[in-house]
């Protein structure tokens, strides 16, 4: 099968088709919104090059900057793609882009000046092609491979129309598209077929390493208050615990509600779930970088710092008490007080396990809510042990 013109545009339609179909069906299923907007960056394709092989068939439907047009705007709605996927905010003058060529659409291919309009139609498929790839540039290693992949690929897409933009300024090339027996036309072809492959392959990578990323960090959090899981505290802990000596001791803080039980009653589930967040949030906001910290299970959380004193530990735990009593007292009347009980352990070496440091931690809290409640008791095991 000769690789002439049309040949290659039919096969452009294939994949840009089928390119479209596959980022539709993904995004079906993650409703991801670059997607959507690369998909329909791929079908636009599709109905460019449908109508310019209708054309080059003998079948005038339609002028060839139409075609032209929609190329553009497929480009346009790939940048928007690779905006929404790199969280960025694009500035409102690319549209100015779609506006300007707007009025052109429907010139007949024949003007006197159409080897301008190629150069000005080269530089705006260029224009959005070259700037998706800028906003990749921070994200290639944070990513994936893909997203590394599709920064050079819509990096090389965009020189590529660059160059061609260029070449109309050269004397005596592209008058004639159709000279050196269509060799331009085919180059640019199959350089518009090969990069719809790699461009829609690079996408789909991209999008399926997040996803991919997005469902490790969801395992790894409690679904209600976006702290650790235990499991996931069970992979984290070995290598803080790892680093504890005396001369950088570690702690470890369990903290539970007093009377939860009663907010639920009072106040319903709703109310006790927004109690939790809260207390997460103080928890997030009050614990030093590189603490560990994690919901265990209804109302029980965890802490886990290292290097620490046994001041810090103290301040930690009467902070949290402080801010956490004042706003149940505020948010939740209930009959009896909603506070907190915390036990905490200071530790100078590395405990046999996580689960018998937490076996330690769930000793002292019970001795520190059975000793009135609201309150932090902590056991220091850096010496002699002594309580408060």
């Amino acid at each position: 099968m000769t690789l002439d013109p049309p040949t290659i545009l039919a096969l452009t339609v294939a994949l840009a088709a089928a390119a479209a179909l596959y980022l539709a069906i993904e995004w079906r299923s993650v409703r991801e919104p670059s997607l959507l907007y690369w998909s329909a960056g791929f079908a636009i394709i599709t109905i460019g090059s449908t109508l310019a092989l209708l054309r080059s068939s003998g079948f005038l439907m339609i002028g060839i900057w139409f075609a032209n047009g929609l190329l553009v705007s497929a480009h346009f709605l790939f940048l928007l793609g690779v905006a929404r996927f790199t969280h960025v905010r694009l500035s409102r003058l690319w549209l100015l882009m779609l506006f300007a060529w707007f009025g052109m659409l429907m010139l007949p291919a024949d003007l006197p000046w159409s080897k301008a309009m190629l150069g000005v139609q080269s530089l705006l498929v260029a224009l959005p092609t070259l700037r998706a790839s800028f906003l990749l540039r921070p994200h290639g290693k944070s990513l994936s491979i893909g997203a590394v992949q599709l920064r050079y690929v819509l990096l090389a897409h965009g020189v590529f129309y660059v160059a061609k933009a260029l070449s109309v300024l050269i004397p005596g090339t592209l008058i004639d598209l159709a000279a050196f027996k269509g060799e331009i036309i085919q180059i640019s072809l199959v350089e518009g077929a090969m990069a719809i492959m790699l461009i829609a392959l690079s996408m789909t990578g991209s999008e399926r390493y997040r996803r991919e990323q997005q469902i490790a960090r969801l395992a790894a959090r409690d679904p209600l208050t976006a702290l650790y899981n235990r499991r996931a505290l069970d992979l984290r802990a070995p290598r803080l615990l790892a680093q504890v000596s005396p001369s950088q001791p570690g702690a470890l803080l369990l903290i539970d509600i007093d009377n939860f039980k009663g907010v639920n009653d009072h106040h319903g589930h709703t109310s006790g779930d927004r109690l939790l967040i809260a207390l997460s949030e103080m928890i997030r906001s009050l614990v030093p970088q590189g603490a560990l910290a994690a919901r265990l299970g209804g109302d029980e959380f965890v802490i886990l710092l290292n290097p620490v004193s046994k001041e810090q530990v103290i301040e930690l735990g009467s902070d949290l008490r402080e801010q956490f009593q004042q706003l149940a007292a505020q948010t939740f009347a209930t009959p009896e007080r909603v506070t907190l009980s915390i036990g905490a352990n200071l530790f100078d070496q590395p405990p046999p396990s996580l689960a018998a440091l937490i076996e330690q931690g769930d000793t002292t809290l019970y001795e520190s809510k059975r000793g009135g409640r609201d309150s932090i008791r902590l056991v220091d095991r850096t010496g002699v042990g002594t309580y408060r």
